[in-house]
């Protein structure tokens, strides 16, 4: 029987919360070079073919530049979660199959393991409408730290898309730009405040996700 959300079909122009976990809910990022490593494959799958010059040809990857766009991310000790724009049918499959196994290969060489990483199929669940967007957005950036009760540490989580919607750092392989302007640009960045609100998070969890990780 397939698992819940794990999807053979996907839409043109269509959006997407994709999640998984590692193997019996098992650890897949260990310290911090299996994040920054994880982080690099966005970059050099998404960045546009000419800010990858400096990379040797032998290690350029298939690029996903115009295929794919990440809106948001975050990684956590056991699991994943991106929410990700594509623009043709099958550019997820693709996307989601190749940086799957090139970090699961650069994980299994580094603690000389073998087997699968990730528990079965990636899932998938559709983005029908901005309300979901913006709210699955908050949902993936609380994640370390579902309650909001440290701010600071939340917003300073280096493995999250969070830093780019504060604009302190700028990674031109997130499209945060179509989340951001769904919220006025008056005052302080309105984007915080919709973070930090005091509305229970998983009161809209179910609307967002509904597989325990």
């Amino acid at each position: 029987m397939p698992g819940r959300n794990a999807r053979k079909s996907y839409a043109d122009e269509g959006y997407y919360h994709i999640y998984n976990r590692g193997v019996e809910k098992r650890e897949i990022f260990l310290d911090d070079q299996d994040y920054h490593v994880f982080i690099s494959y966005f970059k050099l799958y998404l960045s546009p073919v000419d800010d990858l010059e400096k990379v040797s040809p032998s290690k350029r990857l298939k690029n996903y530049f115009g295929e794919v766009e990440l809106l948001c991310y975050c990684l956590m000790p056991n699991h994943y979660h991106m929410i990700i724009k594509q623009h043709s049918s099958t550019a997820i499959v693709g996307f989601i199959r190749c940086i799957s196994t090139k970090y699961a290969m650069y994980f299994n060489k580094k603690y000389k393991r073998n087997g699968h990483l990730f528990q079965g199929v990636y899932r998938a669940v559709t983005i029908d409408s901005e309300y979901q967007l913006i709210h699955l957005s908050r949902y993936i950036h609380r994640n370390p730290d579902p309650t909001g009760s440290d701010p600071v540490g939340l917003i300073e989580y280096p493995y999250s898309s969070l830093q780019n919607y504060m604009e302190r750092i700028k990674q031109n392989w997130i499209s945060h730009g179509e989340v951001l302007g769904l919220f006025s640009k008056s005052g302080q960045n309105p984007y915080l405040s919709f973070l930090f609100e005091t509305t229970d998070l998983f009161d809209v969890a179910p609307l967002l996700i509904d597989y325990d990780l």
